[in-house]
């Protein structure tokens, strides 16, 4: 019989704000769950209220990891030092891995309606930390899709039902995307070793005996599956799951190094225009 992990704990996330004023809801990196490694950070935004995202994230650096943003609903309009720019729609995702240093922006283009969707944080190993950047630009028709029963789940990146997503990542990680009708379950099978989380971000579901509303973060203890029933409400979940990299994190807003010397050198390079170069 297939063991089951079990809940470690439910978070409920902290409005904040983060751009230009933009209010959204910190799932990770908060003082009560700082990270989930190698996943830094993990926002949701979700609101009709244009006052709380038109004036989205202007130009803003970034150093050491790679940052994963999922359009829902909505459309941003996204720039960057490298020479990208475009337009996310609803379904399509960004993947830039910021490696040594990249400035980008991302600025809503719509006045009403609602703007849904994450960015997360992926956090890079020190040999990596100063890559190349890279961008990738992932529309929602190149996501494949599995069927389940009464639901799917679009996958971002990693394996899934031996189906395999198109985003690239120099890290181990696995990003789904699930949806399931009102009492559809679903059941998923880690890989050994891996950290993960499930952020509950529309409905609610039940499990291991418990009842979980949106928006949460669900950490879980042991080894085995996963499974997740949704309630009448149905259920969206984002899963993330890679392995730890257990290494020194140093933190400065936009910039994640190993040690604090290096991110002085990070300040520095922005300051003197060198960063993204």
């Amino acid at each position: 019989m297939t063991s089951l992990r079990t809940i470690s704990n439910v978070y409920a996330g902290m409005p904040t704000t983060d751009g230009a004023g933009v209010k959204l809801t910190r799932m990770v990196g908060t003082p009560e769950l700082d990270q989930v490694d190698p996943f830094l950070m993990l926002d949701r935004m979700d609101t009709d209220d244009p006052d709380a995202y038109i004036a989205g994230f202007p130009d803003h650096p970034h150093r050491g990891f790679e940052t994963v943003s999922i359009m829902l609903e909505g459309q941003m309009r996204h720039w960057d030092s490298v020479g990208n720019e475009g337009v996310l729609k609803p379904g399509d995702v960004q993947w830039m891995t910021a490696g040594r240093g990249i400035i980008h922006s991302e600025i809503p283009e719509m006045l009403e309606g609602r703007l849904r969707g994450f960015q997360l944080w992926v956090n890079l190993p020190a040999e990596y930390k100063m890559v190349a950047p890279k961008y990738q630009d992932i529309p929602a028709a190149q996501i494949p899709v599995v069927e389940l029963d009464g639901g799917s789940v679009r996958v971002i990146r990693g394996t899934y039902e031996d189906v395999t997503g198109p985003a690239e990542s120099l890290m181990p990680v696995r990003v789904l995307d699930a949806n399931l009708d009102a009492g559809a379950g679903w059941s998923i099978s880690p890989e050994e070793g891996r950290n993960l989380f499930f952020c509950i971000h529309e409905g609610s579901v039940t499990c291991d005996g418990q009842e979980i509303s949106a928006p949460s973060i669900i950490t879980f203890d042991g080894d085995g599956d996963v499974e997740v029933k949704a309630t009448d409400d149905g259920a969206s979940i984002l899963f993330c799951e890679g392995t730890a990299l257990n290494e020194p994190i140093a933190r400065y807003g936009p910039f994640v190094m190993n040690t604090h010397s290096e991110i002085r050198q990070a300040v520095d390079d922005f300051n003197n225009g060198t960063l993204a170069t």
